[in-house]
């Protein structure tokens, strides 16, 4: 993968009016995640309210205009992470097919904790590595192709909750997890919760638990030294018995049996 130069990159909050213009174009590419509260920016031509959740990305010539404080009766508080970047491994990514100037994603942790990284990096006293910085990027861009590829064409609200419980089970599935945990991420009574993922992706919000806690077993079982007992405990499912019977009851073998096999 071609370099990145990484400019800047940083968690902005306002609670003041503020607003950046680029009218003659911007000299740089910018991509900007709205966190919390509500702005305005300029997209294809249109001045529109960017909410949480909202990407915008922008490339070298974009007319960019941000205004934050401009909507009347609206909080004035705006906070969002960006990247301003150059070079030939940004213009790589950029034309390797065509992405919306503003697409809303589902709140990701993994993606912000890498943007995380690169604000991180470039607060060095020495500006950062910037080979570290262009990886980091690198990983940042697949990261949000991704959220893009997922984000729902017809923008529907459910289907977002729907991502946001799909992720939020995926990052704590190797822990206790319980069907209101699920809901209150996404403000939802369970019953709402449990039905709309199960419409969404066809199985039980602890159906799909149940196969990301195996397929990690699976991955422990051919490659660590653990216990049956330890690997239980590892990816959430408990005990040793409940374990073994869902792992029979989905691969056919039991899980002592398995890694023997292997």
């Amino acid at each position: 993968m071609k370099p990145i130069n990484v400019q800047l990159s940083e968690f902005s909050k306002h609670e003041e009016p503020f607003r950046q213009i680029y009218g003659s174009g911007l000299d740089t590419y910018i991509i900007r995640l709205q966190a919390e509260g509500i702005c305005q920016a300029l997209v294809q031509g249109e001045i529109r309210e960017i909410r949480p959740g909202d990407l915008l990305l922008f490339q070298p010539g974009d007319i960019y205009d941000l205004r934050i404080g401009y909507i009347e009766g609206a909080p004035m508080l705006s906070g969002d992470y960006y990247v301003m970047s150059t070079g030939a491994g940004m213009q790589e990514w950029w034309n390797q097919k065509p992405r919306p100037t503003l697409t809303k994603i589902a709140e990701d942790n993994r993606l912000k904790s890498v943007w995380y990284q690169i604000i991180l990096e470039k607060r060095r006293l020495d500006g950062g590595n910037p080979a570290i910085a262009s990886s980091l990027v690198w990983s940042l861009l697949m990261l949000i192709d991704r959220a893009i590829e997922e984000s729902p064409e017809n923008h529907s609200p459910l289907a977002y909750h729907a991502l946001r419980m799909r992720q939020y089970i995926e990052e704590h599935a190797a822990e206790p997890l319980t069907l209101d945990q699920v809901a209150q991420h996404t403000g939802l009574s369970v019953s709402r919760a449990v039905h709309l993922f199960k419409a969404h992706f066809g199985v039980s919000i602890i159906g799909y638990a149940q196969q990301l806690r195996l397929s990690h077993a699976i991955k422990l079982l051919d490659h660590s030294p653990m216990s049956l007992e330890q690997i239980a405990a590892e990816t959430g499912l408990g005990s040793y018995a409940y374990f073994h019977r869902l792992f029979r009851e989905r691969y056919g073998i039991a899980p002592g049996a398995y890694r023997k096999n292997r």
